[in-house]
């Protein structure tokens, strides 16, 4: 049997995505075949019931998933960079079969909740920030932070929705190609605009790389308390019913790995002992050979792997995963693929093995 394909981690307009609807984003999926899809937005369990109910329209099987950014004081400490590559001791952290419907209650959603508001308050202050830069250029404009918050998302605040803010305040203003770059000039301090205007996705990239990260006019650094500590993400992830899952970056575009990630057996035997079992990689990221060398490994000493596409730009890519040298995955990644997927369809589930959560999603998908 041919197994059916997986992309078990998707962003939603919940949080930030390239789709526009959840209905959006599972039309794709069915279109291209993928049959098990996992949402997976920062800080939110808001989408699982537009999540479940949609897959179940479309005979698509839901993982029900989550995402943090985290701190490691030991890596931080000792200049570690971790999975955020700029950043020592920080740490993104998936929970992967989170129960539904959701059970998370008393201190851990208190504590979700709180890094949410502190979350979107952060992109509060850089919405104030970047109207003052507006406001000193002259842009002409200035960005509702409500209008942001009611018009472009589901209540989760990124940078990203400001960087759509301005793209889309800068289209209403200007009706002419060469009248945009002229504003987009004028907001770059003088710097022409590389990408394409009708290139959507690749405007808001440099708006937010020129305005609002680290060097830019607008850039706000997020508070500390916007990181909980790695252990207290894993315990909200355990509360919720989930499996603490560690995501790798592996090999980047010039073939380069992060400290911690580079030696792959200590990076295995540490994240054992600090309790996780489950590991996931965004497959466009990397290569064919160093994915099926570190997914192989991995699944090898025990973990859970799962793969999956993110979709959280502005860029419509496909759904179906392929990696950063080929078009689709190997047959033996998507195997690894299927397998991680079973695992965490029978955790979800409360079944007591994968072959149960096989069972489960070919029941659910074939129905």
């Amino acid at each position: 049997m041919r197994v059916p394909d997986v992309n078990a981690h998707l962003h939603t307009p919940y949080s930030f995505s390239a789709f526009e609807s959840v209905t959006q984003a599972l039309d794709l999926a069915a279109e291209e075949g993928v049959k098990v899809v996992g949402i997976n937005d920062f800080y939110s369990m808001d989408g699982y019931k537009e999540w479940s109910e949609e897959c179940g329209r479309r005979r698509l099987f839901p993982l029900f998933n989550i995402e943090f950014i985290s701190l490691n004081a030991e890596d931080q400490a000792a200049g570690l960079r971790v999975n955020d590559p700029n950043n020592p001791g920080r740490t993104y952290i998936s929970g992967k079969g989170l129960a539904y419907p959701v059970i998370l209650k008393g201190k851990e959603a208190r504590q979700l909740a709180a890094v949410k508001a502190e979350s979107n308050a952060q992109v509060e202050r850089m919405c104030a920030k970047l109207n003052s830069h507006l406001d000193a250029v002259g842009a002409g404009f200035l960005i509702s932070f409500d209008e942001v918050r009611d018009r472009l998302t589901r209540g989760s605040i990124r940078e990203r929705h400001l960087a759509t803010a301005v793209r889309l305040a800068v289209d209403a203003k200007c009706a002419s190609e060469a009248g945009r770059r002229a504003l987009y000039e004028k907001l770059f301090f003088g710097t022409p605009l590389k990408a394409d205007p009708a290139n959507r996705a690749a405007v808001e990239n440099e708006i937010r790389s020129r305005l609002l990260k680290a060097g830019g006019a607008a850039f706000v650094p997020e508070d500390p308390k916007a990181f909980l500590p790695m252990e207290t993400v894993q315990r909200i992830i355990e509360a919720a019913g989930g499996i603490p899952t560690y995501p790798f970056l592996a090999d980047d575009a010039k073939g380069c790995f992060t400290d911690f990630e580079g030696d792959l057996e200590k990076a295995a035997a540490t994240l054992k002992r600090r309790g996780f079992r489950s590991v996931e990689f965004i497959t466009t990221r990397n290569t064919t050979a160093v994915l099926e060398r570190y997914a192989g490994y991995l699944e090898d000493e025990g973990f859970v792997v799962t793969f999956g596409s993110e979709h959280n730009t502005p860029a419509l890519e496909p759904i179906r995963l392929r990696t950063r040298d080929a078009e689709g995955l190997t047959e033996k990644l998507r195997e690894i693929n299927w397998r991680g997927a079973c695992a965490v369809a029978a955790h979800q589930a409360g079944l007591d093995s994968p072959a149960a959560g096989e069972e489960l999603i070919l029941k659910t998908i074939e129905a």
